[in-house]
């Protein structure tokens, strides 16, 4: 399970997704990095940075619900019964 989840984990971070909108142009990959932000065609490192970490501890606080939930994912998936 847990070379699963790590393979997937890697297959996300390879992925891209590229929006552009109200000349704002962003990069993000599928495990939610922002790989790149630009306003119209100036980029902007700081923005960036704050918003991965954001998402970082966004992300942190998802884990640790989940984990309170019996077992996180393994508990939601039907494991570890």
């Amino acid at each position: 399970m847990r070379d699963q989840a790590m393979r997937i984990q890697k297959e996300l971070a390879a992925e891209e997704v590229e929006v552009s909108k109200n000349g704002v142009d962003i990069v993000i990959t599928g495990d939610q990095r922002i790989k790149s932000i630009s306003t119209n065609g100036k980029s902007d490192n700081d923005i960036k940075e704050a918003v991965n970490e954001a998402i970082k501890k966004s992300q942190e606080i998802a884990a640790k619900k989940l984990s309170q939930m019996g077992g996180g994912l393994q508990g939601l998936l039907g494991g570890g019964q």
